[in-house]
């Protein structure tokens, strides 16, 4: 209870931080950036047009600082983002759009149904691409310092998009964070990868779907995506499976994994791939994943493991009725980002290094669990589980 409070606290604290605004301060941060961003090369009318309306947004602040009250396990999160709504829109649009998106295929060597499964993710086929002014929200998170730096950057890329007419001030309009367009590019990214398909002339990722695709999938292929390669497949591991072996960092190729006893779905040999991982998003009893180079390439666009997944199993949907199988054993229930952090911190108490607690179950959390799991001769997942809280919280 008084670690909860402690917690409650710590928000309490970010949230009137987040509201103590000092306007002269702020009038003079922008008058400090206007000089660095001409100094860079940035025009002076948009360095007028950026500056005229913007203002500080304490929400983009309060949803900086947010956190979760529950931590999704995997099962509850894929199946709130990969719906049979989802999935039909997904193949109507890869039916109807087969053209343009094959044209995008053959060019960049990234499949159709992966770029469709990221643009449903991302703003649900265009519908949700945010509705904040970037030139406020990016200059109210590089005012305020937790991450100054990036939005730094990210505010002077905005200004060399609109110095290149590719959009106007007024129309540089996405997520509080920062992210534009149909596919949620960073203002860096837009700069490094953003592609003319149309030739019209600009980049517009707002609502020319060329554009957007072509620029998702150049910075796919650039970020590393291997073409006729799969990202993942759910797999079956035997009896006698060390489950410690599952960790995305830990690589073999299929072969090796063969060797150890895993199979397709089918029972079927693995395919011929290297650098091959085996996870267990939702523990030992959940379904079973082997991940590829290209879900390397999905997780450079979102750190999320299963993000990535929801990925990698909304294009296979898109191709054929591709169920999740192993899903009826796995442990339910989520722990609150509060008890994360108790848990942390015990796992801590005892002996087994997470770090400082945040809430979040990261690598490190994952192997002090294993480390704890291997003393009590349990499967050794590292899966953060509600019996695991439990057997350490409430004995």
């Amino acid at each position: 209870m008084l670690k909860t409070i402690i917690i409650s606290s710590c928000f309490l604290i970010a949230s009137f931080c987040a509201q103590a605004f000092d306007s002269h301060d702020f009038y003079a941060w922008q008058k400090d950036f206007k000089l660095e961003a001409k100094e860079v090369g940035i025009s002076s009318k948009t360095i007028k047009n950026t500056f005229k309306n913007a203002k500080y947004l304490p929400r983009v602040i309060a949803l900086d600082r947010s956190q979760p009250e529950f931590i999704s396990t995997f099962l509850s999160y894929i199946d709130n983002r990969v719906t049979p709504n989802k999935i039909e829109r997904g193949r109507a649009f890869l039916q109807a759009n087969e053209t343009m998106l094959a044209e995008v295929e053959a060019q960049y060597g990234v499949p159709k149904t992966i770029l469709v499964s990221f643009w449903g993710l991302e703003t649900n086929y265009g519908s949700n691409q945010g509705d904040f002014g970037l030139p406020s929200a990016l200059m109210t998170l590089a005012y305020e310092g937790r991450r100054a730096d990036f939005f730094r950057t990210q505010l002077l890329d905005s200004m060399r998009i609109v110095d290149a007419k590719h959009n106007t001030v007024a129309g540089m309009r996405g997520s509080w964070a920062g992210a534009m367009g149909h596919m949620q590019f960073m203002p860096s990214t837009f700069v490094k990868y953003g592609v003319d398909a149309d030739f019209d002339g600009k980049i517009n990722i707002w609502s020319s779907l060329p554009d957007a695709f072509s620029s998702a999938a150049n910075y796919l292929a650039h970020t590393g995506w291997r073409k006729d390669e799969p990202a993942m497949m759910e797999v079956k591991l035997p009896a006698d499976f060390d489950y410690s072996l599952a960790q995305l960092n830990n690589r073999k190729s299929a072969d090796k994994w063969s060797i150890l006893g895993v199979r397709d779905m089918q029972d079927q040999f693995l395919p011929a791939l290297d650098n091959a991982a085996i996870i267990l998003p939702q523990g030992w009893q959940g379904p079973a994943f082997m991940v590829f180079s290209n879900f390397d390439v999905i997780m450079d666009w979102n750190r999320s493991v299963n993000y990535a997944l929801s990925v990698a199993h909304l294009a296979n949907q898109f191709i054929s009725d591709q169920p999740i199988i192993s899903r009826d054993q796995a442990e339910s229930g989520a722990l609150s980002f509060n008890q994360m952090w108790a848990l942390q911190g015990k796992l801590n108490e005892l002996g087994f290094d997470c770090g400082s607690p945040d809430g979040f179950p990261g690598r490190k959390t994952q192997q002090a669990i294993r480390q704890y799991q291997a003393t009590k001769n349990l499967p050794q997942d590292g899966y953060a589980s509600t019996s695991l809280y439990e057997a350490l919280l409430q004995p």
